[in-house]
């Protein structure tokens, strides 16, 4: 069997295709589903998914526009990126769901989980995009964006965009490494990334000025400990200011640094991820 599961498909409420990953597990105790960040599919989980699958049902998906998934005509904004998984959400049963979200998925879990709480048994929030941290709504960022989506763009259209990430590849399962060679560097990776760019800045706006309510779903909040590519010490710093924001901010709020990880926590420190997973989990029995 492959590492990351069982294949299957969901269709999304105007009728795209879904990709998703699904390892049973136990029963009885909370689905993991796990949301990556911009234009990471699900095989970047694979190192973290194989320390929690033995201990609970786990799925991964890929987004619309990545992987094996449908590409999307409509837009790529937040509220639509949520919907999308909230819908997923329903199609794989009743729950509860314990939910996990890097960088961008961060605030994609956020807002599924907001939606229906009391489906939601926990989340974990790793090295999140966050509204509270200002640095995000700076014109530099915007910048940056621009030049790292250029420069992606060309290498994936060479067929050069793997090899930047070969510490990424080294911590993937065999089967999973494959996969992400296949499918995640690709120039489709690139268009549905620069689609999810575009209202970056609207969808965080719209985040501060009206706060998402997730009652009383216990929060772990995890930053990377050291600075990375596009993440500079100032950025670092000021992202870990907003996490702990967060983590003040939720009920049962956690915050937790993962001190050997760059930005790449899930494939950098994936143990720290697997850790407080079970951790949330325990809680439930």
């Amino acid at each position: 069997m492959h590492s990351q599961g069982i294949p299957a498909t969901a269709l999304t409420a105007d009728g795209r295709t879904l990709y998703f990953q699904r390892r049973n597990g136990v029963a009885d105790v909370p689905t993991v589903v796990f949301e990556s960040g911009l234009a990471a599919n699900r095989s970047y989980w694979a190192a973290v998914q194989v320390l929690v699958a033995d201990r609970a049902p786990t799925v991964v998906y890929d987004r619309s526009g990545l992987g094996r998934s449908e590409p999307d005509p409509g837009g790529r904004s937040l509220p639509r990126l949520a919907a999308d998984l909230s819908g997923l959400l329903d199609q794989l049963g009743e729950g509860p769901f314990l939910l996990v979200g890097h960088s961008w998925g961060g605030p994609i879990v956020r807002v599924a989980a907001a939606v229906q709480p009391e489906r939601v048994a926990g989340l974990v929030l790793v090295d999140p995009s966050d509204e509270a941290c200002d640095l995000l709504f700076h014109p530099s960022m915007r910048r940056a964006e621009r030049i790292g989506q250029v420069a992606s763009s060309l290498l994936a259209r060479f067929g050069l965009l793997h090899r930047l990430y070969g510490g990424l590849l080294a911590a993937l399962p065999a089967d999973a490494r494959a996969d992400m060679l296949a499918e995640g560097f690709t120039r489709q990776a690139m268009r549905t990334r620069a689609a999810e760019l575009e209202s970056v800045v609207t969808d965080l706006q719209q985040l501060l000025d009206q706060p998402l309510d997730l009652g009383e779903i216990p929060v772990t909040v995890i930053s990377a400990g050291r600075t990375s590519a596009g993440m500079s010490k100032h950025v670092r710093e000021q992202a870990d200011i907003s996490h702990r924001y967060r983590a003040a901010r939720c009920a049962g709020g956690r915050h937790v640094v993962a001190e050997r990880a760059g930005h790449m926590v899930p494939t950098d420190q994936p143990q720290i991820i697997a850790d407080e997973i079970l951790r949330l989990l325990d809680h439930q029995k």
